[in-house]
């Protein structure tokens, strides 16, 4: 039977009205505000809003006015105190904070100008059709270079590519042309070399794309909701847009000493005595770790919040032997709480209004591992309060971190494989559908439980470990890239991958070790034991279909290979933790590309199979199996070998031996790295002093990060800063140590512990590269060190200095 739907006018073809392309049109007034202007044209506005230095946020509205509102990605921001505004008879030119924004008044289109006048952001096109889906188009050129974007796949340069905002749980495998997995971080820095660099943040969780593709001269970034709240980030340098995005979206806290340590997982320890064998095992083999994980099994029928009676019958009981044996375990939480009226989470929470649901009232159930599940609205406070205050639950069986999954959300058993998009969440009276805000939820989710988490520990510092985010993650989650396959091929991508979370804000992340899916082997998990013993997340993890690839599970060769990459990072962890207080103070990545401290060198503009630890130690993984040498190019300068103690001249590449005990790494000629004697684990008590080993045939300075690596101390100042400094000035070498703040004098006062390394009565200096026996030494202008020895076998000066504060200590070479 026919009815009126017959003649629909969807089903007669593209109507006119769908087929139209808006654009803003000529603008016909400018109103100024204290710190930008609202420009108003023919079908659209725009927002101009000057930030701190380098930083404008440019918004489209239609309306009067637009939004002031931010997404919880941003934080609160100073505005700018110098807001000028210009008009000519072809634009307006709004200048502030060293940014300068040029805007058509033919057609509204937008560029915006650095501090020297040159253009960081040029606007070529800005559309939206009947949906008010919206394009932004700006110009590339051949010399164009694209970085962040977070945990993409492929290289490090995402020139060519194109990539969808869109949380997604990918189990498949992760391939170059997956355009969206769990992470989703709108950031994208456009550099090119001998121009400044310059960052733009899309603030839209909703679905997004970045598109260096498909258009030729410009790229693309859209919004299928419409919503272009763009933030333009001026540099010059590349280390300026980074540090300003931090500035905008936030520095990671710093995390517990134990979180830095290795972590061992498994998709499932499946019982107690699992798991308990796999730490006697650790140290018995003399593997150190810190950390053990549960996955999904330890739960009752999955259900969060929950222990399994059978498979832990004594959960207090387990996490006092483990936390004997130095370990902290990070059970897994999943947003979906099971429908069953007799589950009290469950009952609670549809009792108290908690959970997620339709706009019609109807609750939004979808299945996971449970079945059929409710999910939390953590964009209510009062919902995400009690969520966080639920994980006391965990903290009384001695638990302070957790791991959060399947938080994209991934649903089992809707086509979209996620929440239904017309899911209206509360937003604390400011409703947003779940189409609009899908990206932020996984952020908020690690929020309550870290927020949660912190509350219950008292002051401890909690650790939290997400698989899906959005732009400010890093304020509450480390970050690993999900459910990755043990193949070459993804130990390969998964430096890229973090290269990039690291440019996007994202310090504390890391790949699963070994691979989660598919069967690894031995060679395979060794290579990416020793890479990974280097990135700041460090666990190995193992789907449950698949062989265990805990280190000894492949021979004495292979644990003994593992167990030196981890020893190694064991005994690097000053270095490390100092590393991750930069990250909290400055926002910049704790593993870089080479391009972050050579930013002129295009010959790293796209290299991504070696990375920077740092700014000193440079890592170059064996990324293909039977591997014995490899490539390796080493940025200007003088770099050592850090096993062999050769020495090289950089700006070139040169072949190294790579058998299966050796990564190639190297020591930047200057750098001073701090190393600690060796502990299974990061409770252990050290046994001998801090080693500073100095790296001569160049300058260069460490700042060292000392505080009780537990609490939040460090945030009222209770932590100790010292920087070493070593110059070299005709025959005369110098290293002296200068304190830059000492909050560890009133420790005692506020129940802090020393640390162990300041603690320690004696430090050990043991300098390379000298090329002889110095003729004298002083220390503190006559004090003499106490037993100086060198080596002319290793060309090393060693000697032991007592552990003060401040020394001055000068060689004179013969």
């Amino acid at each position: 039977m026919l009815t009126s739907e017959t003649i629909h006018p969807d089903l007669q073809g593209q109507s006119v009205e769908k087929a139209a392309v808006h654009r803003i049109g000529r603008i016909k007034r400018a109103e100024a505000q204290a710190a930008g202007v609202l420009l108003h044209g023919e079908k659209a506005g725009l927002s101009l809003t000057f930030l701190a230095e380098g930083m404008v946020r440019i918004r489209q509205f239609l309306g009067a006015a637009p939004e002031q509102a931010t997404t919880p990605a941003v934080l609160p921001q100073p505005k700018a105190d110098d807001f000028k505004l210009e008009e000519s008879d072809t634009a307006y030119k709004a200048s502030a904070a060293g940014l300068t924004v040029s805007v058509s008044k033919e057609n509204g289109i937008f560029s915006v100008f650095g501090s020297g006048g040159g253009c960081l952001f040029e606007g070529k096109d800005l559309t939206w059709d009947a949906h008010r889906r919206i394009t932004l188009t700006a110009a590339m050129t051949d010399d164009s270079h694209f970085y962040g974007l977070g945990e993409k796949t492929g290289f490090l340069d995402k020139k060519g590519e194109r990539y969808e905002m869109w949380n997604s749980d990918v189990y498949a495998p992760h391939v170059p042309d997956t355009e969206a997995l769990y992470q989703s971080i709108p950031f994208l820095i456009h550099y090119r070399f001998g121009e400044a660099a310059c960052g733009v943040f899309l603030d839209d969780p909703g679905r997004t794309a970045f598109d260096m593709r498909t258009g030729g001269d410009r790229y693309a970034v859209q919004s299928e909701s419409g919503n272009l709240d763009l933030y333009v980030l001026g540099g010059p340098k590349l280390k300026d847009v980074v540090k300003r995005y931090a500035a905008l979206t936030g520095k990671p806290p710093m995390p517990p000493l134990w979180a830095i340590g290795y972590q061992q997982s498994r998709y499932s320890y499946m019982n107690q005595e699992d798991l308990l064998e796999t730490a006697r095992t650790m140290r018995a083999k003399r593997i150190p770790c810190d950390v053990l994980y549960l996955d999904i099994h330890y739960m009752e029928e999955y259900k969060v919040f929950t222990w399994d009676p059978a498979r832990f019958p004594d959960p207090r009981g387990m996490m006092a032997d483990l936390a004997e044996m130095g370990f902290h375990v990070v059970p897994i939480v999943d947003p979906g709480v099971k429908k069953d009226p007799k589950y009290p989470i469950y009952r609670e929470g549809v009792e108290r209004g908690c959970f997620c649901s339709k706009l019609e009232g109807d609750l939004f159930i979808g299945s996971v591992w449970p079945g059929p599940s409710a999910f939390t609205d953590y964009t209510d406070d009062k919902a995400a309060k009690w969520w966080g205050d639920l994980h006391q639950f965990y903290i009384d069986s001695g638990i302070k971190g957790i791991w959060n999954d399947m938080n994209e959300p991934s649903v089992f058993d809707t086509s979209s494989k996620t929440m239904d998009e017309d899911v209206v969440h509360a937003n604390n009276g400011d409703p947003k559908t779940h189409g609009e805000w899908h990206n932020l939820y996984g952020m908020l989710m690690s929020k309550a439980t870290y927020e949660g988490m912190a509350r219950g520990l008292g002051g401890e510092r909690p650790f939290v470990l997400t698989r899906a985010g959005y732009a400010g993650i890093q304020r509450y989650a480390a970050v690993w890239t999900g459910d990755n396959r043990s193949y070459w091929e993804h130990l390969a991508m998964s430096i890229p991958m973090v290269l990039n979370l690291g440019l996007s804000g994202v310090a504390f992340a890391g790949p699963d070790i070994g691979g989660f899916a598919h069967h690894t082997s031995g060679e395979l998990v060794a290579r990416w034991t020793q890479m990974g013993a280097l990135f700041p997340f460090c666990r190995n993890h193992s789907a449950i279909d698949v062989i265990r690839q805990e280190p000894w599970r492949f021979g004495d060769r292979i644990e003994a290979v593992c167990r030196e990459a981890l020893n190694l990072r064991y005994r690097l962890m000053p270095y490390l933790y100092s590393l991750f207080y930069e990250a909290t103070t400055t926002g910049l990545p704790i593993v870089r590309p080479l391009l972050l401290e050579y930013p002129e060198d295009r010959r790293a503009a796209n290299l991504c199979d070696q990375f920077l630890l740092g700014r000193d130690l440079l890592a170059a993984p064996i990324l293909r199996p039977g591997a014995a040498a490899r490539s390796v190019y080493l940025p200007e300068g003088v770099w050592i070998d850090y096993r062999t103690g050769e020495r090289l001249e950089g700006g070139r590449h040169v072949l190294a031996d790579a058998p299966l005990e050796v990564m190639p790494l190297y020591v930047r000629a200057g750098a001073i790295l701090p190393e600690q004697p060796l502990r299974q684990h990061t409770g252990e008590a050290a046994e001998g002093p801090l080693t500073l080993k100095v790296y001569a045939g160049g300058e260069g300075s460490f700042s060292l990060f000392e505080d009780d690596g537990k609490t939040f101390g460090y945030e009222q100042g209770a932590y100790r800063l010292r920087e070493f400094v070593w110059t070299e000035s005709g025959g005369e070498r110098t290293l002296s140590a200068r304190l830059l703040h000492d909050g560890l004098r009133e420790e005692a006062a506020v129940g802090l512990e020393e640390p162990a390394g300041a603690a320690a009565s004696e430090l050990m200096i043991a300098i390379a590269g000298l090329g002889s026996e110095p003729a004298s030494v002083v220390l503190n202008e006559g004090d003499k060190p106490l037993d100086c020895r060198y080596d002319s076998v290793r060309g090393i000066f060693e000697m032991t200095l007592p552990n003060k504060r401040e020394f001055r200590l000068t060689l004179q070479l013969s």
